[in-house]
């Protein structure tokens, strides 16, 4: 019987500070994520469970716990994307959920409200939001390349490791090749170069481990590393063998790490500026 992923975002609001507090006060996004996940002792079916797209649940209400700790004044986060534990956030092993919820629900009602947000309670503002928003159009590049050809994602990898910095990128797509579907050339500093060998898979659920396996051991004596790209999502297994002891390492790219660098390297993606004028009425009060 399949196992569902059913915390509400709430729920991890206690994982969440356990988990930080576990990784020494802060933690990235995976980190924490993998720490909540062992702490609640999810099966990996649990973890994989999608939201939306290609958002799991875990993710997506572990982002909105993230953010309404913030806004209770427990974590703070880095433009790199690491958050930390604030100076009362070192101080607190638990809060109480009601809380925290009446608490910033209490603030939300000045900002704008979302139809994404979790039923439970009123939203944080989502102008103030980065993360949930990040979320939102990822799965809409995701969605995008889900709905072109196999050849056509192909091709888009190809182009995608080329603007990184790779040379002599070929698309090879070989029948019966161990799930080869293209090559590289990676150099670093002029000095040092790797043959890199990718995969480029068009998923909407998750890569297993077995694709791992099979991916190395077309890559063993023709490379001297792999890189799997894919739409879909890497479970926790899958994870553990890419990085496994004592075989070749195997550089892992999902659809959310995918979405980023399109954004990143402006390919398929325009990023507009909006212009917010606020008004200084105690400005005009002292004329």
């Amino acid at each position: 019987m399949k196992e569902h992923f059913k915390y509400r975002f709430s729920d991890l609001f206690n994982p969440t500070l356990t988990a930080l507090h576990v990784l020494g006060g802060s933690g990235s996004v995976d980190e924490i994520e993998d720490q909540v996940a062992t702490i609640l002792k999810l099966t990996d079916e649990q973890v994989n469970e999608i939201h939306r797209g290609n958002t799991t649940k875990l993710t997506y209400r572990l982002a909105w716990a993230r953010n309404y700790l913030k806004h209770y004044g427990l974590l703070e986060n880095s433009s790199r994307g690491v958050w930390a534990l604030t100076e009362q956030g070192l101080k607190t092993k638990s809060i109480d959920k009601d809380v925290v919820n009446k608490k910033v629900a209490a603030e939300s009602k000045k900002g704008r409200l979302s139809k994404e947000t979790p039923k439970e309670v009123e939203p944080i503002d989502e102008a103030e939001n980065e993360e949930i928003e990040r979320l939102s159009w990822q799965e809409q590049i995701i969605e995008e390349l889900q709905n072109i050809s196999p050849s056509s994602f192909e091709r888009l990898c190809q182009r995608l490791l080329r603007e990184l910095g790779f040379q002599n990128v070929e698309v090879t797509g070989r029948v019966n090749d161990g799930g080869i579907d293209g090559k590289g050339l990676l150099r670093l500093g002029g000095v040092l170069s790797f043959h890199v060998i990718f995969q480029a898979k068009r998923y909407k659920g998750s890569v297993s481990p077995s694709i791992i396996r099979d991916f190395r051991g077309a890559m063993v004596g023709r490379a001297d590393k792999g890189l799997i790209i894919t739409t879909g999502t890497f479970t926790r297994e899958a994870k553990k063998e890419a990085q496994r002891d004592g075989a070749p390492p195997i550089d892992l790219m999902d659809g959310s790490d995918l979405a980023e660098k399109l954004k990143e390297l402006r390919l398929g993606v325009d990023i507009e500026l909006i212009e917010k004028v606020n008004i200084k009425k105690e400005w005009f009060k002292t004329l």
